[in-house]
């Protein structure tokens, strides 16, 4: 890989963590057209360490506060007294399933689902989901992040697992929760980011302590995961502002649209020959 490739991938997992078009397909369809033997090494998921970065700087303020709030309950011997320590303890509660779910079908999941003809259909697929919640969205008045329940969190990990599978989108499953529980669009994204930090964390570690000798098998790979990583949290920093920004005054419907027209080329490369649909196996 070469260093404008690193380059490449990185603008493309920051562009895509955030947006609910999903990183995955993206990245695994831009490296097989670039060539890489195999687009589900290890490169892939040590770069979205990056964008995991992105989201701590972003949400600082609201971290610190948790940090802050917890550490008093556990000082007075209270649980969840504040909103604060609240969502701190929510968003343990929305990594559960995920963390469940991804033990239990790890291997069905990577001898199964990746497959480019499954990434395409999951782009699709989920695009309906999401318009099934802003059409649901439009009848109500969305609830903002202070309102946020116990339930919201649950469902929201709950769609969380749906992310599983290649091509569904992290943010586009919990962003899809958020409305479905009658949440404002903002307040919807806001909460998907920061209950999924636990899970991508946990992903990010667990698989690039498993997969560190290949990550760093020579200088030139130390330095495309470096650049990759630091261009993937500069782009994903600037994501999510915008994303924010972008849903306090417009719908979903625009994202719904791409990832249609997203599926639809996939499976038009795939007819063509210039995609394959089976992935190289990943250990």
């Amino acid at each position: 890989m070469s260093i404008w490739e690193a380059v490449l991938l990185g603008i493309i997992q920051g562009l895509t963590e955030f947006l609910p078009i999903s990183s995955t397909a993206h990245l695994l369809v831009a490296r097989q057209l670039l060539g890489h033997a195999n687009p589900r090494d290890a490169f892939t998921t040590a770069i979205q360490l990056g964008t995991l970065v992105a989201v701590f700087v972003y949400f600082r303020t609201d971290l610190y506060r948790m940090c802050v709030a917890v550490l008093a309950d556990m000082r007075s011997r209270r649980f969840a007294s504040t909103p604060d320590s609240r969502l701190f303890w929510m968003m343990v509660l929305a990594t559960f399933p995920v963390v469940i779910c991804g033990f239990a079908f790890k291997d069905f999941i990577k001898k199964s689902l990746y497959d480019t003809w499954v990434i395409a259909a999951a782009a699709i697929g989920f695009s309906f989901l999401l318009l099934a919640a802003e059409l649901i969205a439009r009848r109500k008045t969305g609830r903002d992040e202070n309102q946020v329940t116990w339930r919201d969190a649950l469902l929201v990990g709950l769609f969380q697992t749906l992310a599983l599978i290649p091509g569904a989108s992290r943010s586009g499953v919990t962003i899809t929760a958020g409305l479905f529980a009658g949440l404002s669009r903002p307040a919807a994204a806001r909460l998907s980011f920061l209950l999924s930090l636990p899970s991508i964390l946990g992903a990010g570690l667990y698989d690039g302590y498993k997969e560190r000798h290949e990550l760093f098998q020579s200088g030139s790979d130390v330095v495309n995961l470096f650049v990759g990583a630091t261009v993937a949290g500069i782009v994903g920093y600037l994501s999510i502002a915008w994303l924010i920004g972008f849903l306090k005054r417009y719908s979903t419907y625009g994202f719904i649209v791409y990832r249609i027209l997203l599926g639809l080329l996939i499976f038009g490369l795939l007819a063509r020959g210039w995609l394959v649909n089976e992935l190289p196996p990943r250990s």
